[in-house]
Parts: structure tokens; C-alpha cells; sequence
């Protein structure tokens, strides 16, 4: 996207081109299919295709909320899907062939379903998936017995669906969780082995924390001895983090910390290794062994690595503890652990549903509005394509409860490649039927293999995935006497007109992120105020992990907002450029903070502990003032003298005895001046610009 502007034809050529890279494991693309294929091949074979088809339906339906996580969690949202996609289609099947209760069914169903986006992706694909069965099942109303029947067998499917998903629960009762860590282990293993880094670039793996805490912490998080060994690692890996961090902001004798660096990386390696095989870490036992002799070598024959050798000592003896507790963390080991399981921080911890709903029942909430788009667009293309009595005319909702999103770029995103998709599924499938043999076991290999594709590539490249998912319908349909050669072109133009309506519903009544970036910017700085403010009590370290938690959601919204605002039309130049500047240096002060945090826990006492809390709360005070400054569209004033401030501490901090410690001090202190003073004058000038451009 170009930095000038919006450009439609280069969204329209970055949505055809761009492809992310597959992130679905194969056992799981295998076992989504077999919930559909194996059901319907059963079908055929004893007599009873319809039933196959039913429960083929409700597995293909569901398929999406199969997510990664506990096993816990993963059985409640597929529980929850496969209950949503059978109620919705009960009374689809019922009220499908009256126009009025329908009108009202789908507006229903389009303001709750559209409303659940705000408890994340997961649970939004619930609400998108009763929409989609209420108007697919509405095409064929039926009886009583009948429509109990149907929902019955699209209810089964998503079961089936689940027991497939938690198969290996008995056996395997901790892997998600060794998996999440196994990533984020890995995660640190590149982080050591990254010798120089952008400090504008976010903080390394910010969102992989974040899905570690919810996985180990979160609602439908696994009981049992083994996570206190979990737990520790969990936090552990925080410290690491911040110890890696702190090494590389020193940029101190690269040699001895190249080299530290390197063994630490294989060390970590080894520890993810172990904890996805769920075996004991001799390896990285081995690896360690070798960290420590060079550490004792390092740092004993090379004078000049003392300013690193705090750091050095601190993260050798949190791989040691890593070590230890992967040999705990694992179904197979003894269950011991030194620490009690943490709760969730307060940053992570979600309010109750009810509250939730309560607080986004309001036009101000991107939720809100998201849901009433859904409610009226999906009942405005029910009712039109009743009025015209459209063939197929159920794919013209059922596209535009897929294709609308809560913003712009994904709404227009989906909407495109959905039509494109959709017109090259319907010639692959079309040339396919005509060349492979015309016997019911053949298509239904195909309709595997365009399964497997759709579930593989879907977060891969939609435009390719909606092109298999077309195939895998339309061999369903087959199935059930539906010529595949029939309405191909009823079926691209429903696509196109429910994803036109969609973009329509959004453009009539939009959430443009330029209006609530400001915002999203300001609560990150806030955020990174209560991080300082955390950190400005050095005697209250139990504190300093949930501000940082804080700080790094925080920065993942302002982040989501920046990209979703990149990719609007008629964006301000001027705000792009305080958005992506404001960033930016947003994420050098977050390093700065981390490096503080990480020195302050391994120094204890600090050298002038008063005089250093002080200075740091002045600096969280200016930071606040700036986030307001930039939520009320003001320039920052009354700031503390932190230039001022610093010096006078400089000056103390020369005078004591621990004169290493001292040192680190000071350069932090400088970094965090110049940091704080920088935000404040890219807002300043950020001001200043919009009004050059208003005039």
C-alpha cells in the first residue's frame, strides 16, 4: 500500500498476489476432512445419502472453529458451533418458506451474530455460521419431523466434527499446551541468535506471549499438576525475554555477547524440541552445560564484558530453571514445580459475556454497528432475492453474511476475492467432473481433495481456498441430485450481488479506523505510562508483569488499528504519518521499559532507589499527558523538565558504589528521556499538520 495514499488498483493486485504462509497442520487438515468425507461415503455406501449429506453439512459448517488451544476451550467452541449451526437450521427448515418471520429470523440472526466479533475471531465464525445455515436451510422448508430431522444431522456433524478434534485428549492431555510453549521457546531461540535489531520494530513475540498466557491462563485452561511446571515456564520465558532484550539495548563487547548469545539460542532450541515430544530435555541439559563453561570462561579471561555480566549471570540461571522445568512439563514426568499456578493478568482477563454485550450495546461500538450492517444486509438480500425469485437465490445472503466484516479492508478484501474465487471453483470443478469417471467414488476423492485445499489454503489465500470450497459444495449438491453443470451462472452472479450489497452496507454506514485511531494510539501510550508508573516502584516487583501484559495488548490494538487504517480509502496523510511515527517510537520506549524492568530485577538493591522511582514517575506522568494531548487532538503542554531531571540523577549516580549498575542507570534514564521528549513532539507536530492541512 502505497505511503501516499489509498490506491484501488493496487489493493485490488496486493489481494490477488499477496499469499501468507499456511499455518494449518496437516493432521488437522486431515481430520476436518475425514469429519466430512467419511460420514457421506458411509451415506452412500449403506443406502442413505441424505443422512451422509446432513452430517457432511454440519462437519463442513463447523470446520473453522477447530482452532488451536486447550482442549478444553476447543470442545466448548465446537460445542457451540455445532449448537448454533442446529438451532439455525431447525428454524431455517421450519419458517424457510414465509417471507415475513424470516425477514425477522435474519435480522436477529445478523445483530447477535454480527455483535459476538467482540469476543474475537473464534467465537464471531459462531455467529457467521447460524447466519449461513439460517438462509442455506431456508431454501428447503420442510415438517416438523423433517426440519428435526435436518438440524439433528447438521448438529451431529459438528460433533462428530469435535470428538475428531479432541480424539487424542486421554493420551495426549497436555500437548496443546506443550506446543504453545514449544513455540514461544522457539521463538526465544531466534530472538537470541538475532544479533541486531530495529528499534522501531515491535517488541519479538509480542502476539506469541499473549497466545501463550490465554492457552496456559485462560478460561478453559487444563488443571492438573503438570501446569504449575507449565506456569513456571510461562514465566520464565517472560524473564528471558526481557534479559534478551536488555543484552541487546547494552550493545556491549559484541563478541562475548555474540557468542553468549549463540549458546543460549541452542539451549532454547533444545527446550523447545523437548517440550513438543513431550520428552525429557537431555539435550538441552547438554547445550546448557556448554552455555555455562563458556559463561565461566567469557567472562573470566575478557575484562571488558562487565557490563554485560549481570545480564549474562541472570539469563543462564533462567535457562538452568527452563531446563529443570521442561523435564516436568510433560505427561510422561513427575509433576513438580516451585511456583503456584499465576492468575491471568488483568490486561488478558475478560469481564462476564453479559457485561460485555451491555457495554458494546451503543452506535459508538465498532461491534454495534458491525452488528446492525449484518442484521439489515443480510435481511435486504433475503428479501431481494425472494422478490425476484432468484434461482439458488440463498447465495446471495448467505455471500453477504461471509463477505461483511467489521471493516473496510477485509469487507472489500473477502467481497473481491469471494467472486473470484467462486467463478474459478465453478470452471475447476466443472472441467474436473468432466475428465475424472463418472461413479459416486470418484467425486467423492475429489471432494476430498478440494477439502483438504480449502481447509489448508484458507488462511493461506482466500481467493484460492473459496475456489476449493465452491468445488467441495457443489460435489456435495451433487450428492444430492443438483446437476453440477446447472445455474453456474446464477451461482456467480448471487456471489457478486451479496458481495456488492455487503461492501454497500459498510460504505452507507461506516467505522472508518481513522476516526478511532487516535484513540488506539493514545491508549498505547497509556498503557506505557502504567508500565512506567509499575516500574517506578522497584519494591513492587510482583506488579511489573501484568503492566507490561497491559502494555503489549494495548500495543497489538494500536497495531491492528494502524494496519486497518493503511488500507481505507481517503486515509489523511497527515495521520498516517503520526500514526506510523508515533509507533514506532512507541516501540523504542517499550524496549527502553523493558531493559529498566530487567535491570531493576537483577540488581537488588538499585543504586538510589528513591531517587530512581521518582524520575521514572515523572517520566510516566509526561507520557499520560501526551496520551491526552493526543486523544483530545491538542498539542502536549506543562510536561516535566525529564532533561532537567536526568541530570540531577546522573549527577547521584556517579557518586555510588556499585558504579556498574550505576552506568546502566544512566544510559537507560538518557534512552527514556529522549524517548518521552520524542513522542512529545511528534504529537506536537503531528497538531501542527493537521491544521496546515485543514487551512
Amino acid at each position: 500500500m502505497p505511503a501516499g495514499g489509498y490506491s484501488l488498483r493496487t489493493t485490488v493486485i496486493e489481494s490477488l498476489l499477496t499469499a501468507k504462509r499456511p499455518d494449518v497442520p496437516l493432521r488437522v487438515v486431515l481430520r476436518n476432512t475425514a469429519a466430512v468425507i467419511l460420514p457421506l461415503g458411509i451415506g452412500l455406501a449403506t443406502g442413505y445419502p441424505a443422512v451422509g449429506i446432513g452430517i457432511a453439512a454440519g462437519a463442513l459448517d463447523t470446520m473453522f472453529s477447530d482452532q488451536p488451544g486447550p482442549y478444553r476451550q476447543r470442545m466448548w467452541q465446537l460445542f457451540l458451533a455445532s449448537l448454533a449451526a442446529g438451532l439455525a437450521s431447525l428454524l431455517g427448515f421450519l419458517i424457510g418458506d414465509q417471507l415475513l418471520p424470516m425477514l425477522i429470523a435474519t435480522a436477529a440472526f445478523g445483530f447477535f451474530g454480527g455483535l459476538l466479533v467482540v469476543f474475537g475471531v473464534d467465537i464471531a465464525r459462531v455467529g457467521m455460521t447460524s447466519m449461513i445455515l439460517l438462509v442455506v436451510t431456508a431454501a428447503s422448508p420442510t415438517s416438523l419431523i423433517g426440519a428435526l430431522s435436518g438440524a439433528g444431522l447438521i448438529f451431529a456433524g459438528g460433533l462428530l466434527l469435535a470428538l475428531f478434534s479432541v480424539a487424542a485428549w486421554p493420551l495426549q492431555r497436555y500437548r496443546p499446551e506443550r506446543h504453545a510453549l514449544a513455540a514461544v521457546y522457539r521463538g526465544l531461540s531466534g530472538l537470541a541468535r538475532q544479533q541486531a535489531h530495529d528499534d522501531a520494530d515491535v517488541p519479538a513475540l509480542t502476539d506469541a506471549m499473549t497466545t501463550l498466557q490465554h492457552t496456559l491462563l485462560g478460561r478453559h485452561h487444563a488443571h492438573g499438576r503438570a501446569m504449575e511446571a507449565f506456569c513456571v515456564l510461562l514465566e520464565l520465558a517472560e524473564r528471558i525475554r526481557l534479559e534478551l532484550t536488555a543484552m541487546a539495548e547494552l550493545r556491549a563487547n559484541p563478541t562475548v555477547h555474540a557468542m553468549f548469545r549463540s549458546d543460549a539460542a541452542r539451549v532454547l532450541a533444545a527446550i523447545a524440541d523437548a517440550l513438543e515430544e513431550g520428552e525429557s530435555p537431555q539435550q538441552a541439559e547438554r547445550a546448557l552445560q556448554t552455555l555455562q563453561a563458556s559463561e565461566n570462561a567469557l567472562l573470566g579471561r575478557n575484562g571488558s564484558s562487565e557490563s554485560l555480566a549481570t545480564h549474562i549471570h541472570a539469563l543462564s540461571g533462567q535457562l538452568a530453571a527452563a531446563v529443570r522445568n521442561a523435564n516436568w512439563a510433560g505427561s510422561r514426568g513427575e509433576w513438580r514445580a516451585s511456583a503456584a499456578e499465576t492468575p491471568l493478568p488483568t490486561a488478558l482477563r475478560g469481564d462476564s459475556a453479559w457485561s460485555t454485550l451491555r457495554a458494546n450495546l451503543t452506535p459508538h461500538s465498532v461491534a454495534f454497528r458491525h452488528a446492525v450492517r449484518s442484521a439489515v444486509c443480510l435481511s435486504a438480500a433475503l428479501l431481494i432475492a425472494r422478490k425476484l425469485g432468484l434461482p439458488h437465490g440463498y447465495w446471495l445472503p448467505m455471500t453477504a453474511a461471509i463477505v461483511l466484516r467489521p471493516d473496510f479492508a477485509a469487507t472489500f478484501n473477502f467481497g473481491f476475492l469471494r467472486v473470484v474465487g467462486t467463478v474459478l471453483g465453478l470452471i475447476l470443478t466443472t472441467a474436473l467432473l468432466h475428465i475424472s469417471p463418472h461413479e459416486p467414488w470418484a467425486h467423492l476423492a475429489l471432494m476430498a481433495v478440494l477439502c483438504m485445499a480449502f481447509r489448508y489454503l484458507a488462511t493461506a489465500h482466500y481467493g484460492i481456498a473459496v475456489a476449493a470450497l465452491t468445488g467441495t459444495v457443489v460435489i456435495l449438491l451433487s450428492f444430492e441430485g443438483v446437476n453440477p453443470s446447472d445455474a453456474v451462472i446464477d451461482r456467480v452472479i448471487n456471489t457478486a450481488m451479496g458481495s456488492g450489497m455487503a461492501l454497500l452496507a459498510y460504505v452507507l454506514w461506516p467505522t472508518w479506523e481513522r476516526s478511532r485511531a487516535r484513540a488506539a494510539l493514545a491508549d498505547m501510550l497509556d498503557a506505557y505510562a502504567g508500565y512506567l508508573h509499575a516500574l517506578s516502584r522497584t519494591d513492587r516487583r510482583d506488579s511489573h508483569r501484568e503492566a507490561r501484559t497491559a502494555a503489549r495488548t494495548a500495543r497489538s490494538n494500536a497495531q491492528a488499528s494502524l494496519d486497518r487504517m493503511r488500507t481505507e480509502p481517503a486515509t489523511p496523510p497527515h495521520l498516517l504519518d503520526l500514526a506510523n511515527a508515533l509507533f514506532a517510537n512507541g516501540n523504542r520506549l517499550a524496549r527502553t521499559a523493558m531493559t529498566l524492568e530487567a535491570l531493576i530485577d537483577d540488581h537488588d538493591p538499585l543504586p538510589e532507589p528513591t531517587e530512581i522511582g521518582a524520575f521514572v514517575e515523572n517520566a510516566a506522568t509526561a507520557l499520560h499527558t501526551i496520551a491526552i494531548a493526543l486523544r483530545d487532538s491538542q498539542s502536549p503542554n506543562a510536561l516535566p523538565d525529564l532533561r532537567a531531571l536526568q541530570r540531577s540523577l546522573t549527577s547521584l549516580l556517579a557518586m555510588a558504589e556499585d558504579r556498574r549498575a550505576a552506568g546502566l542507570l544512566d544510559r537507560i534514564s538518557d534512552r527514556l528521556v529522549d524517548n518521552v521528549n520524542t513522542l512529545a513532539h511528534i504529537v506536537g507536530r503531528g497538531e501542527r499538520q493537521k491544521t496546515a492541512a485543514t487551512a
